[in-house]
């Protein structure tokens, strides 16, 4: 990939944080984002510790799947460990969204998972939101807990965190972030009126059928 692709992509990380921001899915420097380099071990990266609001082009860190920083003059986001975790055993993702969104963060800290009581849980995420262990942010222990707990899904809570979501792109990811944050909230709301009923078995097994697809 050249240098003008690269940087297409780094703006589309740029405009992301943005939405992510004013969408109320993080607040300040708190998150972070991330995109396949297509074709090579390399993934551009939010950098650590610089509001979403301030953030340009040139902030956005190119680094390979040692964590070697190939472009770029600011320290990349401290759980690059686990974005990458992901990618090198999930070949289909090619973007994450990393947030710190207020009902999932409120389940995270639960240790629960949502279990599948809407469609879109389903067809959308893969099946039932899990809850990663906890570990320190930026630690080896957090990436493992969080890519052993995706599985081959779309969205995993973070204990005591927040949230990762991934896509086939970046558009993809985002989307399925705030997919998170609404069945969070939707599933904090109906339990406040009772117990959410759960999908058939027989419909979940058909809508992972058709995810997998």
């Amino acid at each position: 990939m050249n240098g003008k692709e690269v940087n297409k992509l780094k703006m589309e990380i740029v405009e992301a944080g943005k939405r992510m921001l004013h969408k109320g899915l993080v607040i300040g420097a708190s998150g972070n984002i991330s995109i396949r380099i297509s074709g090579e071990d390399k993934i551009v990266i939010t950098p650590s510790q610089i509001k979403y609001d301030k953030i340009g082009v040139n902030d956005i860190v190119v680094v390979d799947f040692k964590k070697n920083v190939l472009e770029g003059d600011r320290s990349p986001s401290v759980e690059t460990g686990m974005h990458i975790g992901v990618y090198e055993t999930r070949p289909d993702v090619g973007a994450i969204v990393h947030t710190h969104s207020v009902y999932a963060s409120a389940i995270a800290s639960l240790g629960k998972t949502i279990p599948p009581f809407l469609d879109d849980i389903v067809l959308m995420l893969g099946g039932e939101i899990e809850v990663a262990e906890y570990g320190m942010p930026g630690s080896k222990e957090l990436a493992e807990n969080a890519v052993r707990a995706l599985g081959k899904k779309n969205a995993v809570l973070l204990a005591n965190h927040g949230s990762l979501s991934c896509g086939k792109n970046l558009e993809g990811a985002f989307v399925n972030a705030e997919l998170v944050e609404r069945v969070a909230k939707i599933f904090i709301l109906s339990s406040l009126l009772g117990k959410p009923k759960n999908l058939p078995q027989e419909v979940v097994q058909l809508e992972q059928q058709i995810f997998e697809l």
